[in-house]
């Protein structure tokens, strides 16, 4: 009996320890049990590393950027220049990843991973998906490297949004919407999936 109890004690001991060492080989993430999202990480307390995502219809989109706060700067056409490439963000470029093909105001973008800039105007904004998503800020940013430009129009705001923010929002069916809203300004796009 004794032997048995031993037995029984070392196959439990090899089970917990074969069972710690495994490791999850999928490295997509599911978050279809948190439809939106938002999280800040406080890695970075001035501008913290900030994520964004939902699924729009069956695809998940996935934003990570960091956030910078006004802190009683100008914003725009100051702290940011306008008619120039920003990283709508802070440290590095912004990341922007479609689990599907979709469309942004109507323009075809493959599923994959890329970086999100903006060149902010007071009256236009461009927003640009680039296929270079390791970059820091704006400085190894190339043109040729772009996927799609996408005009839209800037919406002011009645009160500050102190942080930038990102939301990823599902509307209809495969149907959605990204805005980008920081200081006084709020910039949205369309985005439907394929």
């Amino acid at each position: 009996m004794k032997a048995l109890k031993q037995f029984f004690i070392l196959l439990t001991l090899v089970a917990f320890f074969a069972c710690s060492g495994e490791k999850k080989e999928d490295n997509e993430e599911d978050h279809s049990d948190h439809p939106e999202e938002t999280s800040v990480s406080s890695s970075s307390p001035k501008s913290p590393e900030t994520t964004a995502m939902t699924n729009i219809g069956a695809t998940h989109v996935h934003i990570v950027y960091h956030a910078p706060s006004t802190r009683g700067r100008q914003v725009f056409g100051g702290l940011v220049a306008y008619d120039e490439v920003w990283v709508t963000g802070a440290h590095s470029a912004t990341s922007i990843e479609f689990y599907n093909d979709v469309t942004l105001n109507g323009q075809k973008v493959e599923k994959g991973k890329y970086a999100l800039f903006t060149i902010p105007n007071q009256t236009e904004w461009t927003l640009i998906i680039n296929k270079n998503f390791d970059q820091h800020l704006a400085d190894d940013y190339d043109q040729a490297l772009d996927v799609v430009r996408v005009k839209v129009i800037p919406e002011k705001l009645s009160e500050i949004q102190e942080q930038l923010l990102y939301e990823v929002k599902s509307t209809q069916g495969n149907e959605g919407v990204i805005s980008i809203s920081w200081a006084d300004v709020k910039i949205s796009v369309d985005v439907k999936e394929l």
